[in-house]
Formats: structure tokens, C-alpha cells, sequence
């Protein structure tokens, strides 16, 4: 019987992907994406325009970076592609707001984001997600 590359993957792997998805897009949304989907006005107010293309959307992109896609990136939906975006948006505050310097206040958590949704996107969600189930 022919074994599939999937199925020659310790299952150890997936558990791991599973808790590395959800635990960083769960970080990730709860202090970052619910603030911007309960108090959109209240951040709009302040909200930096790093490139350029208005406050208010950039602030709808880093919404959807930061809400929707670690909602997806949890539940192992379109991993690659979520996490994708959530990395453009990690690159433009990494690089335009703290001009990747490491000793800005935020720059090593970002930093650690960056590593976890880039992984994310070379490997995928895993078998326990609705990508593998789909």
C-alpha cells in the first residue's frame, strides 16, 4: 500500500502546527485584531499611516490582518494566504514603524510574529485544520 507524503509526517508535527496556529493567532487577535474590531473609531483616531494610503485604510488592512486572518489561521483555513497577510502587515510595522530596529518597544514580539506566520506559510496548517479536512 502506497503511503501519501501526508501520512509519513509524524503526527507529533501536526499536533505541534495546531498549537503554534492557534496559541499565536489567539495572542495575536486578542491583543491586537479585538481592539480594532470593538473600538474602530477610537483607534482610527490615532492610527499611524505608515505607506501612505489613508488612516483609514490602512487601518482596515491591519483590521483584516489582524482579526479575520488569525481567526482563519486558527481554524486552519487558507493558512498560507492568512498568514501571508499577516506578515505584510508584521513586515510594514517592523520596517516603517520601528525601521527594524530591535530596540523599539514592540520590535522583538513582532519579531517573534514574524517567524511564527512565516513558518506558517512554508508549512501550512497541518492535518488537524479545515485545509487538510477540505
Amino acid at each position: 500500500m502506497k503511503r501519501s507524503f501526508r501520512s509519513s509526517i509524524p503526527v507529533r508535527i501536526d499536533i505541534a502546527l495546531l498549537i503554534l496556529r492557534v496559541w499565536a493567532s489567539a495572542s495575536l487577535f486578542v491583543k491586537h485584531g479585538l481592539e480594532k474590531v470593538t473600538h474602530f473609531q477610537d483607534v482610527e483616531a490615532h492610527f499611524p499611516d505608515p505607506i501612505h494610503l489613508g488612516v483609514k485604510a490602512s487601518l482596515i488592512y491591519a483590521l483584516i490582518a489582524d482579526a479575520l486572518c488569525t481567526i482563519l489561521i486558527a481554524a486552519g483555513f487558507a493558512t498560507r494566504l492568512a498568514s501571508l497577510l499577516v506578515v505584510i502587515n508584521l513586515v510594514v510595522v517592523f520596517g516603517v514603524l520601528d525601521k527594524f530596529s530591535f530596540m523599539a518597544d514592540h520590535a522583538e514580539l513582532v519579531y517573534v510574529y514574524l517567524g511564527v506566520f512565516i513558518t506558517l506559510i512554508f508549512t501550512g496548517a497541518g492535518r488537524f485544520s479545515v485545509d487538510a479536512y477540505l
